[in-house]
């Protein structure tokens, strides 16, 4: 297989099974989630706030002060490696364009040169969490091979998109195929770990900010 026939096999064929597989997964986990149920709870409230739930979402989404002292270098590249991926993913013109293919919707781009820079930004701060993740003796003997499986295919697409753009090592037709096959295969992967948290992470902290109201004590 050439690089070109790997290269239209990975927009083609590849692509399309990317994105099955990720939408029957995600569907799967979705629905093994929320059929999971919880009796009734057939006590008085001991509070009545409507909004607790959105407070929890807010005040989880904060470090507290404790917790930013003990690890703030954890903290700041992950808001980085999130808020940069979020950029990349849909402010570069190409994704915008992918995404218009698929969906329909379509939005303005970010200069290149700007989701240039974000992206190297982005790889350091990946970068720096595996190398706290390793040093840090309590990270390591609780990292198994799932969190470092998430970590390889989140870094992929990033360094793949980053070498393609620059033309760096490889014949560029080469590692266009390589970046969309890593992004396939963070599709591929994307329901079966950790990333999942993507679609739960915010209804979770909301039921918890909720339930907790309801027996009338924080969350």
């Amino acid at each position: 297989m050439s690089d070109m026939d790997l290269l239209l096999w990975a927009r083609g064929p590849g692509l399309g099974m990317a994105v099955a597989i990720f939408l029957f997964g995600m569907t799967l986990r979705l629905f093994e989630i929320y059929s999971l149920g919880r009796k009734r709870d057939l006590s008085t409230p001991r509070s009545n706030s409507p909004g607790s739930g959105w407070r929890t979402i807010y005040a989880r989404s904060l470090p507290h002060a404790d917790t930013w002292r003990r690890s703030a270098l954890t903290i700041i590249a992950g808001f980085v490696f999130h808020i940069g991926l979020f950029i990349v993913l849909l402010f570069l013109l190409p994704h915008i364009e992918l995404i218009r293919a698929l969906t329909g919707l379509s939005w303005p781009a970010l200069p290149t040169p700007l989701i240039d820079l974000v992206t190297v930004i982005t790889l350091i701060s990946l970068i720096v969490i595996l190398v706290h993740r390793l040093m840090d003796p309590v990270k390591r003997f609780l990292s198994g091979f799932g969190d470092y499986l998430v970590w390889t295919v989140t870094f992929l697409p990033l360094l793949t998109g980053y070498m393609a753009y620059h033309h760096l090592l490889l014949d560029y037709t080469l590692l266009l195929a390589l970046h969309i096959l890593s992004a396939e295969l963070l599709l591929v992967v994307f329901p079966f770990t950790k990333l999942t948290h993507t679609f739960t992470l915010f209804i979770a902290r909301w039921y918890n900010g909720d339930i907790a109201a309801r027996k009338g004590v924080a969350s």
